[in-house]
């Protein structure tokens, strides 16, 4: 009996360290999938961000230059003259480096111009209130102090909502309002205020000295070029999705010539014009901080590029129509878009062919040989098409079809009347309704060109033969050493 136990027990023990040995295996095995799963999307991750950094590599730049300006406002505090002079207050330089340190030099200017102006004069006045405070006794002291702040804070934070105010100083009213709170509330508890101030202000005014100089100086990246290259991408883009959506709905077997991908980007390259108001604004906004750069002076007219802007969106936005018409399930014959095909895909090309005169206008900042030309082209197409629309009616209600229908009328109930009437206008209206849409594109673009040259104005835009001048003279003032050395090149080309 007792032999049998032991075996029993030996048994189980065996069952036990076998359940064991599988548990600890499941759990091994989990954590090993667990831990290549985090490590895959740790790899992915990666190189995410190196194909982010890679296709932009300003990106990089801009990380290297806040790296270096917390470095060198770290020595506040590593190197003791420097921590003597500022003491513990060396925090509020690496603090206004990290906050004001923007990607473009622009928004930087912005922020630490707004920061500085917004922290000195919240500090002179709470210790102004501080001071007037202290003299009218400890029984009106906290009362002076609370009416004061309520009624600063109050006026600061309704400010805010000025537009003129809120594009270009809100940041800087909001510091005030923080600093200002800090100091009255401190200053009622600290006797030695007015050197906090001072110390605080300086450590502060350091540090954004140090971020616009490391930002303008180090690889700049102006707020100022980006917009100028956002609008007229946005251009090219608009001019690609207008001429595409014509050549698909007229062209047929002819707009099929481009891959189906290359095709589809062209179409919707105009939902980057609808989706870039917030950018241009923004943009704008920091561009009239920058100081002169590259080919734009201090007073360059930013605004203008805004203005663009929206004509652009108002043009996109009846493409978007178009495009909505167009994909409507009420489609017309091939017979009907026979009709009108070729002077559509005409007046579709010379829209588009406007708009890329205008990208190519504000690239070079000259003013356009060709524009005035291009815009009697599109203003005649559209005429045209106008004429083309008006003959329609007649087409639609020609007196032999009324002559069917005044014979029929015995005959035939209202119904069937209706609908012998009504077969004619729903083959023709998807077409009529594109065609309309495409007149009033032509206005649109019409728009685009009086804000362009209003902008070749402002901007002091030359004419394009003396560009094309000033540079064959540059081209031509070459060197005896230079032009030797181009002779044989030019022998080999002949030859």
């Amino acid at each position: 009996m007792a032999r049998g136990n032991e075996v029993v027990k030996e048994v189980e023990w065996r069952i036990k360290v076998e359940e064991d040995e599988t548990l600890q295996k499941t759990v091994v095995g989990c954590m090993w999938a667990v831990t290549a799963g985090v490590a895959l999307k740790l790899c992915k991750f990666v190189k995410k961000a190196w194909e982010l950094g890679v296709n932009d590599p300003r990106k990089f730049i801009h990380c290297l230059k806040v790296g270096i300006a917390l470095s060198a406002v770290s020595l506040f505090y590593y190197w003791k003259p420097l921590y003597d002079g500022v003491g513990g207050n060396a925090m509020w330089a690496v603090m206004t480096v990290v906050v004001v340190f923007e990607y473009t030099a622009g928004a930087t200017i912005c922020k630490t111009v707004n920061r500085m102006f917004g922290t000195s004069l919240a500090g002179f006045l709470g210790i102004g209130v501080h001071w007037v405070a202290s003299r009218a006794g400890e029984q009106w002291e906290p009362v002076i102090v609370g009416v004061s702040l309520f009624l600063l804070a109050s006026a600061a934070t309704f400010s805010r909502f000025i537009p003129t105010l809120k594009a270009r100083f809100d940041y800087g009213i909001l510091i005030f309002i923080l600093t200002f709170s800090l100091v009255s509330v401190s200053g009622y508890r600290v006797d030695e205020l007015l050197v906090m101030a001072q110390y605080r202000i300086c450590t502060i005014i350091i540090g954004s000295i140090l971020c616009i100089i490391i930002s303008v100086i180090i690889r700049p990246i102006w707020a100022g070029f980006e917009l100028f290259v956002l609008v007229t991408g946005n251009l090219d883009k608009l001019a690609n999705s207008l001429q595409c959506c014509v050549a698909q709905y007229f062209g047929g077997s002819e707009a099929s010539e481009d891959s189906d991908e290359m095709s589809d980007k062209k179409l919707l390259g105009y939902k980057c014009v609808l989706s870039s108001k917030a950018t241009e604004e923004t943009m704008a906004n920091f561009a009239r901080w920058e100081p002169a750069h590259g080919r734009f002076n201090f007073r360059h007219p930013w605004r203008q590029y805004v203005k663009i802007g929206a004509s652009m969106r108002s043009c996109a936005s009846c493409l978007d129509a178009l495009i909505g018409c167009i994909n409507s399930d009420n489609q017309a014959s091939d017979d009907m878009k026979k009709n009108m095909s070729s002077i559509s895909m005409k007046l579709g090309a010379n829209c588009a062919s406007v708009i890329r005169e205008l990208a190519t206008t504000i690239r070079k900042m000259a003013k356009s040989s060709k524009l005035d030309i291009l815009v009697t082209d599109m203003n005649s197409a559209a005429q045209e098409l106008r004429s083309l629309l008006n003959s329609y009616p007649n087409l639609v209600n020609a007196p032999s079809h009324n002559a069917k229908i005044s014979t029929q009328t015995e005959t035939a109930s209202p119904d069937d009347q209706a609908a012998k009437i009504e077969i004619p206008l729903m083959e023709i209206i998807q077409v009529v309704t594109v065609a309309s849409l495409l007149i009033e594109i032509v206005a649109r673009v019409e728009g685009i060109v009086e804000n362009v040259e209003e902008l070749s104005v402002l901007a002091n835009f030359q004419a394009e033969m003396c560009v094309k001048s000033k540079q064959h003279t540059s081209d031509s003032k070459v060197s005896p050493d230079q032009q030797n050395d181009d002779e044989p090149v030019r022998t080999l080309q002949m030859v």
